[in-house]
């Protein structure tokens, strides 16, 4: 109804206002030398050959050389000089810029402070004026000099940060792009006299990781609230694929403040939102002990960033449906709650809340808590992990250990830049970077690189040597590799690779080209290759949630692991989608169908979105390896081990990578369990099982095979398996079979979680993309 309503004559004006204002875009980095400028410049250059009128004010190269360069044939307005004690700083000349009125302007430092006497106190009201006056600003911030991560900063890193934006000053640009730089890049810069470090303490590599997390979660956070609203504008309810948001029910009991703890660790190492929720029956007043327990919920909630609300509810037996229907209109992805404690006879008589839930949810996982307090003791923090042995460190290495470490050192150094979606320039920047190379006089080459017609990309090649590829017959038809053995043979120091996730011909040496590259790499050869999100192993499940669409070439995890430094190249989707619609991704006569699949608004705004926050964990777990409680998220003392309980079902795969990326999240051990009915053949299993292995085992798991007479005896046999290896958490997925099996064969989920209270358990749902999130 609200498309129908009249505006009013206010809402009318402001429309119109904003038709005549000026188009605001941000780049943000981490730390000055990202090379926020540089691609500012560029697009300048690029707007400029599209007939644009730009102009730029108060821009500084600090004598870069690659950024200087990008000031040619760009009309510069002085800038006002004035010295700052020693230090001499320049004001926007606004009054010129007003007069000479063009199009679009850059300027570099969002967050300086002008001059006494001047018409505004900051840069921010200069570019606010410029908008009004109609003139779009394309400008450049530090993550640091934003209000909101300037505490954060201050404590991560020790640095007094003087000159600052508000915090909304982002939710002001049309547009905000996050120029990513490793820390290896930056010390790279510095030592090689292309930049200067302003504030000594600040480029030290842990901190400059501390800062490259920051501005990843910052940016990954506005791009959620984008997300959000865009779903919300198109009707789209449940949780989006691209984050996660934790939902903890809670009683006003002793045990609420476990959950809440249990809660917020998930959501931590997880990088998701917490809600913290409890029903209570209005016509019931509180005793004094559970107004007591709510206080300190509420208290606790607050002290961890979630968000506690409290919902009317007059029946229990209401209590899944009004769950289940609040995950639904909050885009919750998880729900946290404890095991329940009654009997099957007392849950038959009185009704029970977790089989409600079971029956009725979809598209939401259900995390039940361990009730440890009778093997353990109450216990609500973790307890710290035993440091390392002093003796170890003075332990002689056996032979083996020698030579592994002996191979490390002579592997060659790897490098991935990785994208939301292609057409981000992440080939285009593996080329300069390749040239930059090539300049300093190391040895380069081109293994493989596809331009897909890109002109600005078959520019980039400039010097480069390109390796022929290697012609393979295959079914009648002559295709094109990558040429392994050529590479090998002419043994450069780097090779350049595009696509890492591409399948090789059948025949080849390596089925997959990643295996390629880790040939070149175990040669002593330094790797610079691409490869989008959507083609990571674990995130498959995911990307299909957000896109409809199965990714059938993958990537292992191990791979970025394995990478010295992983970089992403992100750019924001109205500008990637400009991009296909001007032919620069893709050709002219398939642009209609990429942007109505694929390339879909919402698709890229959620890819962008996991691109961010997958390099931040990535981020946040090297960190972890430099130094102890070093990481944003905090190190994740208890110690876990992960039992993951399969079927041959088509959920299996999604149950084992889920597995994996808890695992690893929680730098714990994890196995993959099936148990094999004795009804079922060994023949019927047997290629089924070889590819769930294969998975396993890809993603640095282990897999066992159990045989069950009786499924009633399943559930049992899984216990007692995670018993065996000591298991924290079991994982299974949400069943599907129906009244008479469950009644012949038993209900698996159902016994675990009413066996397994000792454990955490994860019931992880069954996702259809099309499918309502709840059956009522």
């Amino acid at each position: 109804m609200e498309g129908f309503r009249r505006r009013t004559p206010e809402e009318l004006l402001y429309t119109i206002f904003q038709l005549q204002k000026g188009r605001l875009k941000i780049y943000i980095g981490a730390v000055s030398g990202s090379g926020k400028t540089y691609h500012m410049l560029r697009e300048g250059q690029a707007l400029k050959r599209q007939g644009i009128d730009v102009v730029l004010c108060a821009v500084s190269t600090m004598q870069r050389p690659e950024t200087a360069r990008q000031l040619e044939g760009l009309e510069r307005i002085p800038s006002i000089h004035w010295m700052k004690g020693d230090a001499e700083k320049k004001d926007l000349n606004l009054e010129a810029l007003l007069q000479r009125n063009p199009e679009v302007v850059l300027v570099d430092g969002l967050a300086h402070r002008n001059r006494e006497g001047a018409a505004h106190a900051t840069r921010l009201e200069d570019i606010k004026a410029l908008l009004n006056a109609g003139i779009s600003v394309i400008t450049t911030v530090n993550v640091y000099e934003l209000e909101g991560a300037t505490e954060l900063a201050r404590k991560l890193t020790g640095i007094e940060i003087k000159e600052t934006v508000p915090n909304d000053t982002l939710e002001l640009a049309d547009e905000v792009r996050l120029i990513d730089a490793t820390p290896e890049a930056i010390l790279e810069r510095i030592s090689a006299g292309h930049m200067k470090a302003s504030y000594r303490s600040l480029y030290e590599r842990g901190n400059l990781g501390k800062l490259r997390e920051l501005a990843l979660r910052l940016v990954a956070e506005g791009v959620n609230e984008t997300l959000e609203k865009h779903r919300e504008e198109n009707g789209l309810l449940g949780p989006s694929g691209a984050a996660e948001r934790i939902l903890v029910s809670v009683q006003y009991h002793w045990n609420g403040s476990i959950y809440v703890r249990r809660g917020q660790q998930i959501a931590k190492r997880l990088g998701g939102d917490l809600r913290i929720v409890s029903f209570v029956n209005p016509r019931v007043q509180l005793s004094n002990e559970a107004a007591a327990f709510k206080r300190s919920i509420i208290q606790l909630t607050a002290k961890v960033d979630g968000q506690f609300e409290e919902i009317p509810l007059s029946r229990r037996r209401m209590l899944p449906r009004e769950l289940v229907h609040y995950a639904a209109r909050n885009g919750v992805s998880r729900i946290v709650m404890g095991h329940s404690k009654m009997s099957a006879w007392q849950e038959w008589r009185k009704g029970s809340v977790v089989n409600g839930l079971l029956k009725r949810i979809r598209n939401v996982d259900l995390f039940f808590v361990a009730d440890r307090a009778d093997r353990e003791g109450e216990r609500i923090l973790p307890t710290k992990s035993k440091r390392e042995k002093e003796t170890e460190r003075y332990r002689r290495l056996s032979s083996l250990e020698v030579e592994e470490q002996i191979r490390k050192i002579r592997r060659g150094k790897f490098k991935v830049y990785i994208g939301a979606a292609p057409g981000v320039g992440k080939t285009y920047t593996m080329l300069r970077e390749g040239n930059d190379l090539l300049k300093r006089g190391i040895d380069v080459v081109i293994g493989l690189l596809e331009t897909h017609g890109r002109q600005e990309t078959v520019a980039q090649i400039g010097e480069l040597t390109v390796i022929p590829r290697k012609a393979t017959s295959y079914r009648g038809s002559v295709l094109e590799e990558m040429d392994l053995e050529a590479i090998l043979a002419r043994n450069p120091e780097v090779v350049l690779v595009d696509e890492l996730a591409h399948t090789n011909v059948p025949g080849s040496a390596n089925s997959k080209r990643y295996e390629d590259v880790l040939e070149l790499l175990n040669a002593g050869i330094s790797v610079i290759s691409t490869m989008n999100v959507q083609h990571l192993e674990s995130l498959n499940d995911s990307v299909e949630q957000i896109t409809g669409i199965r990714v059938r070439e993958t990537v292992p995890d191990r791979m970025l692991r394995l990478a010295d430094e992983v970089q992403l190249i992100d750019v924001a989707p109205s500008s990637l989608r400009q991009r296909m619609k001007e032919g620069q991704i893709y050709e002219l006569g398939k642009v209609d169908q990429a942007l109505r699949s694929f390339f879909k608004t919402g698709n890229l705004i959620a890819l962008r979105e996991l691109a961010l926050r997958e390099i931040a964990d990535d981020v946040d777990e090297r960190l972890e390896s430099w130094e102890r409680g070093g990481s944003l998220r905090g190190p994740w003392r208890r110690q876990e081990t992960i039992c993951v309980a399969i079927t041959l079902s088509s959920n299996a795969e999604r149950l084992i990578r889920r597995g994996f990326r808890i695992a690893h999240r929680l730098k714990a051990a994890w196995y993959v369990t099936f148990v094999q009915p004795g009804h079922q053949s060994e023949e019927e299993t047997r290629l089924r099982l070889e590819k769930l292995l294969e998975l396993t085992v890809r993603l640095g798991g282990k897999f066992e095979v159990q045989r069950a007479e009786h499924g009633k005896s399943i559930a049992g046999l899984l216990i007692a398996k995670a018993d065996e290896y000591g298991g924290t958490q079991i994982i299974v997925g949400q069943s599907g079979r129906g009244f008479w099996h469950r009644l012949r064969h038993g209900n698996v989920v159902r016994t675990i979680l009413r066996r397994a209270r000792h454990m955490d358990v994860l019931v992880v749902a069954d996702y259809d993309r099309h499918a309502r999130l709840i059956e009522e």
